[in-house]
């Protein structure tokens, strides 16, 4: 045992990369599906010290699956590539403007944007584009107009085709953060520097139509940890403030209305949108504190629960409601709905003890909250919500995530109807290895991002 629960068990890294094609099906894959299932997480290729390695910290792996006509043509896990993981096989580093320095690659999302894929990570590191088979091409820092850091956690408004992103960079940006808005074309449009008396550990953001909202809880930058050479120096420092910013999204720093709330922490909004009374909602997974005790990971002594915060601009005041106290997290939505009123959220279930992670839809308006069971020792990763061609309801479409069954040391993609949980697997694609747990992923269709000439590829 390593006294680490972050490199044991289905935490631990695979070995291998491996490519498999015309992998086994069982149920039926909706045919319209045609794309890449990818998900992004932490899988070290060297030597750790169990005692102080972080779960956060890792090298960057995404898992893949392509699904085309009802198949399932292959399988991939292939690392991100970063000056560390070249400096290991003996090759020179990979190409592009390394802004900072960062020896590291993204481990904490991928996705598909302006018709590439793009490997994503917080705190400073720069995108890192792949192929359509998820081989590293280099950093791409939205093709030279990108002055610096960017996030994991962008958000696409399906208005526009824009991407709206809040970052930090650590340690380059001691005493600000930056909102950054990125066009269809992949090009940046604009930055507003947001100056922060007090560093944050800024994981993600929400969008409404009206604003873009920073995130400034108090989970901090501790200059004891950073002058430890700790490779992560963030901890819970009570007392120091817990707001959010709504910044006017053609806005400046000074327009940003701060209204405070509870001491807490959170990674994930679900979702957030305008209310007609001129509030901002915000639904999202919250912590009582982040990295107080723990000091490896987010799960040891901790469980996030999903809360409805209504924020009034006007009054300058915030107010709470516990959706469910359940554990869970990676909170997603539909897509088309980003920044707008919607109904229906999904999580997965958290049980650090490994029972399993059930897969939970929440409909927003009733209050009522549907699971999926996996099954025994059986654990559902982000639950990714893909529309069905047709469908006029909100609800009308598939769940996708990777399942991870425990006890068998495996892994398959499975699909659900978002309406008929009763209904069970519409799909299961068995994968040839163990596939960790991890952090995001997306639905890349191929229409987002055009597969290679050869359609077996």
């Amino acid at each position: 045992m390593s006294a680490n629960m972050y490199l044991e068990g289905n935490y631990a890294p695979v070995e291998k990369e491996v490519t498999a094609f015309d992998l086994p099906v069982v149920g039926e894959l909706p045919a319209e599906l045609n794309g890449r299932y990818l998900r992004n997480g932490p899988n070290p290729f060297d030597e750790v010290d169990p005692v102080t390695h972080h779960w956060f910290v890792g090298a960057g792996m995404v898992h893949g699956v392509r699904l085309r006509e009802g198949r399932a043509d292959w399988y991939r896990n292939r690392y991100v590539g970063s000056t560390s993981l070249s400096e290991a096989r003996g090759l020179p580093d990979i190409p592009g403007r390394n802004w900072n320095g960062s020896a590291g690659g993204p481990n904490t999302n991928v996705g598909g944007f302006a018709g590439t894929t793009w490997a994503m990570v917080e705190a400073g590191g720069c995108p890192v584009e792949l192929t359509y088979e998820l081989e590293t091409v280099g950093r791409n820092d939205f093709f030279g107009t990108l002055p610096g850091a960017f996030t994991a956690h962008p958000k696409l408004d399906p208005e526009s085709g824009e991407m709206h992103a809040m970052v930090y960079a650590l340690p380059e940006w001691l005493d600000h953060v930056q909102y950054v808005v990125v066009a269809p074309d992949g090009k940046v449009r604009r930055t507003v520097d947001i100056p922060l008396e007090q560093t944050t550990m800024l994981h993600d953001m929400s969008l409404t139509e009206r604003y873009a909202i920073v995130y400034d809880f108090p989970c901090r930058l501790s200059m004891d940890l950073a002058l430890s050479g700790s490779r992560f120096p963030l901890s819970w420092q009570p007392g120091t403030g817990s707001r959010v910013g709504l910044l006017p999204r053609e806005g400046e720093a000074a327009d940003i209305v701060w209204v405070d709330v509870p001491e807490c922490y959170a990674f994930h909004p679900m979702n957030a949108y305008d209310a007609p009374d001129g509030s901002v909602v915000i639904d999202l997974c919250v912590y009582d504190s982040m990295f107080d005790q723990s000091r490896n990971g987010p799960f040891e002594n901790n469980a996030a629960r999903l809360e409805r915060w209504s924020i009034n601009p006007a009054t300058r005041s915030s107010s709470t409601t516990v959706v469910d106290a359940t554990p869970q997290e990676f909170p997603r939505h539909r897509g088309k709905l980003t920044a707008k009123p919607y109904r229906y959220g999904y999580t997965a279930g958290v049980d650090t003890l490994g029972a399993g992670w059930p897969t939970y839809k929440h409909d927003l308006q009733t209050g009522q909250r549907w699971a999926f069971d996996h099954g025994a020792g059986r654990s559902a990763g982000e639950p990714v919500f893909v529309g069905r061609e047709g469908a006029t309801e909100e609800d009308g479409g598939w769940l996708m995530t990777f399942v991870h069954d425990i006890p068998a040391g495996t892994a398959e993609l499975v699909v659900v109807d978002a309406q008929d949980f009763d209904r069970g697997y519409v799909a299961r694609v068995p994968l040839p290895q163990r596939v960790p747990f991890g952090f995001h992923g997306n639905w890349v269709t191929d229409r987002a991002v055009p597969p290679p000439y050869n359609p077996s590829a």
